[in-house]
């Protein structure tokens, strides 16, 4: 089958793009580096002609929730408009455990965006999955106070992002599903732990403190709102192995 990657030059996109193609897959990637722009719709139904699924891993750097929401129901919006008229049979969102949980700005625009899957007329499935273990190195660099690196407290069940890519492209071969079952990693861990982890293993020695960051988000992470539900179809390699395999 033919399988278009909303995406698939980012961090989870390159992974469902392989897995796609391993599976024998011909894939399309939408990106505008290939000429398709989902937030003006320019070149989508040129590249969505012939396909038969769709995966939508498009995202957005910002904390606003105005522009969050905007980018999100704007671009998955015209994504879909756009395989309903080239007669694409699935289209598969990849969401974030727990944005209904917690009241922060990032996360409204992926409640939205959720909406606009829901309301499709295309068949749809909803994949929530939790942080990635690309997560505690996202926090290594950012969260700082001039040279000194925190590690922030949360209850976290991190997943390899080529896990979840390897997963959203099976589930893109397959029946739509509707909100599917959550996807995580094999087990709990605490971020500040994997944080901390990551930073010895770029070679720092040095103090890295856990602390307690203000804020919806962490302050729902440190309560548990960002684990999966009953039911959570798990990954297989832990943050470990994962920081083992760098």
């Amino acid at each position: 089958m033919k399988i278009a990657i909303a995406g698939g030059t980012g961090t989870v996109g390159t992974h469902a793009a392989d897995a796609a193609r391993a599976a024998g897959h011909e894939t399309v990637v939408l990106s505008r580096g290939r000429g398709v722009d989902l937030v003006s719709g320019a070149g989508l139904d040129a590249a969505l002609a012939g396909v038969d699924a769709v995966i939508d891993v498009a995202n957005v750097s910002t904390l606003l929730a105005s522009a969050a929401t905007s980018f999100f129901t704007t671009a998955t919006g015209n994504l879909i408009a756009s395989a309903a008229r080239a007669g694409v049979g699935h289209v598969v969102l990849l969401s974030i455990v727990g944005i209904d949980r917690m009241p922060f700005d990032y996360y409204a625009g992926k409640v939205a965006q959720e909406r606009v899957v829901g309301a499709s007329a295309v068949p749809w499935t909803i994949v929530r999955a939790t942080q990635f273990h690309e997560f505690a190195a996202q926090l290594y660099r950012q969260a700082k106070i001039g040279p000194l690196h925190l590690a922030p407290r949360a209850r976290v069940q991190p997943i390899a992002a080529r896990e979840v890519g390897e997963h959203l492209a099976a589930v893109a071969s397959g029946a739509a599903q509707g909100r599917a079952a959550d996807l995580a990693g094999p087990r709990e861990e605490r971020l500040d732990e994997m944080v901390r982890a990551y930073g010895r293993r770029e070679g720092n020695r040095g103090w890295i403190p856990s602390v307690s960051l203000p804020g919806a988000q962490m302050k729902g992470m440190r309560a548990g709102h960002a684990l999966p539900g009953p039911g959570a179809v798990t990954g297989r390699e832990t943050f470990d192995e994962w920081l083992a395999r760098r």
